[in-house]
Formats: structure tokens, sequence, C-alpha cells
């Protein structure tokens, strides 16, 4: 089996059968990454030529009702100081946001039962109306088709909701009893069904985590083609059970971005914090990889820390315009530039 003749498959037909994926991921080489990097900017830049989509991030809270191991702000964590931001500190980020060229606000937290339908969608209608032309994205978790619906209709168009892992073996491992991976499917159906646009995601590198399961996520991108598709190393976090667990690795990330990018040439791909949490130079990578989006931060600077998902996070004690001057820079640095523009999936 010829491996470069399989990426050029995979560029060509945007689909491989099970063993095709297998043997791409189990007999990668630095020649072989190079060359599927080459093939994914090779997709990439007909649709979005070397633009760079910015969405500003907002962590409203980490306070969350769920206890996934993985997760530094996981309900039995004791050690984390908690915070909520309340609806005005919000919505001033997100007109902060809007002056320095956001034109995409991600509002972000754990499952923190303050943020009903009502305080939320008052939210989002709140921005949409003081920030023209720019997209609310929802990054706040399983919630019910009819709370979906409702924040749909104040004005929230995009929904970031990562299902971790396609396997439902694997999920259960990775997550307590109480969580459900059919309904994390069914929030995803629902989203879409609703007219979302929906990002979905999983973890590079999770504990249990083998090739095989890989090939499942190839295949959920290929079948569901979430229209924002964010994936990153699975980085520790200290208070966790998953403490000394190995990381994910940014070799494995970059491969599977560009795999992503040859199967889904439309699909938004974002250079991940966690990416640039374990290489310096990993967002830019990830951009020379396929990539397209990177998530900048526009929460207060005196809450940032506490929003630890996983140990070292990076961009902790930036202010917001320092952060995208830095950023437009290292997209610079690599042949890319940051553009003002909300950023839609081209179809």
């Amino acid at each position: 089996m010829c491996i470069d003749r399989l990426a050029q498959k995979l560029a060509r037909e945007h689909t491989l059968n099970d063993d095709e994926y297998l043997a791409l991921l189990q007999n990668r080489t630095p020649e072989l990454a190079d060359r599927m990097a080459e093939l994914a900017r090779a997709a990439r830049e007909p649709v979005y030529g070397t633009a760079v989509y910015t969405r500003g991030l907002i962590e409203i809270s980490n306070i969350c009702k769920n206890d996934c191991l993985y997760c530094g702000i996981r309900r039995s964590n004791g050690n984390v100081e908690r915070y909520r931001l309340e609806p005005d500190v919000i919505v001033a980020c997100a007109h902060q946001g809007y002056e320095l060229g956001f034109r995409t606000i991600v509002l972000q937290g754990g499952e923190d039962g303050f943020y009903t339908d009502e305080v939320l969608a008052g939210i989002v209608e709140r921005i949409v109306a003081t920030c023209p032309d720019t997209a609310v994205t929802l990054s706040m978790g399983e919630r019910s088709r009819t709370s979906y619906q409702r924040l749909f209709d104040a004005g929230a168009t995009r929904y970031l909701l990562r299902h971790e892992t396609a396997t439902r073996a694997h999920y259960e491992r990775l997550h307590p009893a109480q969580m459900s991976w059919d309904n994390r499917m069914r929030c995803l159906h629902d989203l879409r069904d609703i007219g979302y646009q929906v990002g979905a995601g999983f973890m590079v590198g999770a504990p249990y985590q083998t090739m095989e399961h890989l090939v499942t996520e190839m295949r959920f991108v290929e079948q569901f083609k979430p229209d924002m598709c964010g994936i990153g190393p699975f980085v520790p976090h200290h208070d966790t059970p998953f403490a000394h667990e190995p990381a994910g690795t940014l070799e494995l990330t970059l491969f599977l971005l560009s795999m992503i990018r040859l199967i889904h040439p439309h699909v938004l791909l974002p250079a991940t914090t966690a990416l640039g949490t374990i290489d310096p130079r990993g967002r830019e990578k990830g951009m020379l990889a396929g990539a397209n989006v990177v998530m900048p931060n526009l929460s207060p600077v005196a809450v940032r820390k506490n929003y630890q998902l996983y140990d070292n996070k990076i961009c902790m004690g930036e202010e917001s315009a320092i952060c995208r001057g830095c950023l437009a820079r290292r997209m610079e640095s690599v042949g890319h530039h940051l553009v003002v523009d909300r950023g839609d999936i081209k179809r």
C-alpha cells in the first residue's frame, strides 16, 4: 500500500475506508506529515485563502455541575477559586472585543445553573443589539432542545459542543456515569436541526485513546460534517484523576488537523490554545497544517487564571489588545493574516 497515494486519495475523494485511515495514522513519518500539510493547505486556500478568523473568547464561569475526569474545573475539585461573571461584565467584554475588531464573540463556561435560558438569552440579545454584524457563539454544554431554540431565537447562531470522543465506550471511561454519550450526540443533532452552525471536537491523546478510536473520529467528521471542529492535545490537570497521564503530542495533533481539512475542506478549524500550550509555536504550526481559526481571550485578566481546564494554559495575563496584536504578528510570520470578519463557514 503506497501511503503517499492514500494521502492523495484523501485529498481527492475526501474519504477513505477504515483500513486506509488506520494505515495513514500508523505509518506517520515527518515526510508524510509534511505532505499531508501541503495537501491540507492546498485544500484550504481556494476556500479561505490565508485568512485567519478570530473568535473573541469570554470565559463566563468556572462553576460546573459535571465531574469529567480530565477537566480542571470539575465539580469535585475543591482547589479551584470559583467565579461567575455578571451579565454587565460579559457585555462590556464583548464591546471591548468589538472595538478591537472581533466579529465573533464566544461565551464559554462550565454548566453553571445561574445561566438560565432567560439570563443567557438576555445577554445574547444585548450583544446582538449593540455589536453590529457580530456572530454570537455559545459554548455552554448540554442543554435541552427547548433551551437551544430559545437561545437561537435570542440571536445566538453558533454553538460549540466538543463531543470529546466519537466512541461510546471510550466516552464512558472519561466521564462519570451520570453523563451520557447518547445525550451528547442528541445535543449535537438538535443544534444542527435548529439551524446553528455547529462546532464539535475531540481530545488528541486522551487517556485510553487508540488509533482505532481516531479512525472513528475521522468517520464522525466525514458523516456529521461539523461547521467547526476543535481538536487539541489532551493536557493533564494536576487536580484530576488523570493528573499523571501523558499529554497528547504536537505531531499527532498536527497530522489530524491535516486529515480533517482533507476530509472536510470547508470546515472552520482552530489552532487551539492547548496547541500553543504544548509548543511555543503550536498555533503557527497549526496554520501550516491546515487550520484557519484562533480564539484569543477577552475574559477579564483577574479571572483568567481560574479557568484552567488543564495545566500551564497560555495567555493568562495578557490584555486583549496586546493578545490580538501578538497573534497578528505570529500569523504573519507563517504567511497568514488576521481578518476582521464574522468568519462564517463557506459552503
